[in-house]
């Protein structure tokens, strides 16, 4: 299902054969130098995380992360999209793209068109929970209107909160 789409990219929902790409996002160690956790080791993390997150998301809330299309080429370069976080009873807008197109303003596009799409769902208010010191995370979070408001702990981990109103 297709929510957004901007000059490049298309925002849609994840689907079964998006899980090698699900993988990709959570087992490369460049991208997940501020990203809790461990790195998947394999494809059937992916799955377990597709199954058990991202469509139970999408049922329960009725919006998730959604996969980032590069229209150019069909690939799923990315995530981008609302998640509700319980420890702060707030949605964030999350987003984590493949090394190789980094620097290249997807990132930005992608937030401003998913942040576009959160008044469909009735968020009125997004957050960004960013580890200290990616400063790559900030600058986007900067560049799609969020601003710095607290600092504070996320799975074990110190963060920033930033926060802008719909």
């Amino acid at each position: 299902m297709i929510i957004a789409e901007s000059d490049r990219l298309i925002l849609r929902h994840f689907e079964e054969q998006d899980i090698e790409s699900i993988f990709l996002l959570n087992s490369i160690p460049e991208i997940l130098t501020y990203i809790p956790g461990e790195a998947m080791e394999s494809i059937e993390q992916a799955k377990q995380i597709y199954q058990d997150m991202i469509l139970e998301n999408y049922r329960e809330f009725g919006y998730g992360r959604w996969a980032v299309e590069h229209k150019e080429d069909k690939q799923v370069i990315g995530f981008c999209g609302p998640k509700f976080i319980s420890e702060f009873n707030e949605v964030e807008i999350g987003y984590r793209y493949l090394p190789q197109y980094w620097g290249m303003g997807y990132a930005q596009e992608a937030g401003k068109a998913a942040l576009a799409q959160f008044h469909q769902y009735g968020i009125e208010e997004a957050i960004a929970i960013i580890l200290l010191g990616n400063k790559g995370s900030e600058n986007v979070a900067k560049k799609l209107g969020l601003k710095e408001r607290e600092r504070n702990r996320f799975m074990g981990h110190k963060v920033t909160i930033f926060h802008r109103s719909l």
